[in-house]
């Protein structure tokens, strides 16, 4: 399981670090700083997707509420939205340390 997590956190964090290369080109180029949302690289990536998704959450119980949270999610820039979750995994999935404390004569 750790090994899933480790290899799906590195992916998402390759992702997001190409993404905000992206990003910084696009800033470079313009002047200015610019970011791509998730909105706009999910509809360049698969719009039909972006689509089935919103009208799955406008089906849902919690419509209202989960179309907000959608909405705003689609707002923050892409490489954040990807590389928080990889970060996350990538740490989730790392092995644990049984050792802590290091005495002065192993050093």
């Amino acid at each position: 399981m750790r090994l899933f997590l480790r290899i799906m956190g590195t992916w998402l964090i390759g992702l997001a670090l190409v993404l905000l290369v992206v990003d910084g080109t696009r800033s470079l180029a313009a002047n200015a700083l610019q970011f791509t949302s998730l909105a706009q690289a999910w509809s360049g990536w698969h719009l039909p997707s972006l689509v089935a998704v919103q009208e799955f959450f406008a089906s849902r119980f919690f419509a209202d509420l989960l179309g907000t949270a959608l909405a705003v999610l689609l707002t923050y820039p892409a490489f954040a939205v990807i590389g928080v979750p990889g970060i996350i995994l990538a740490v989730m999935g790392r092995t644990p340390r049984t050792e802590r404390f290091v005495r002065q004569s192993q050093i």
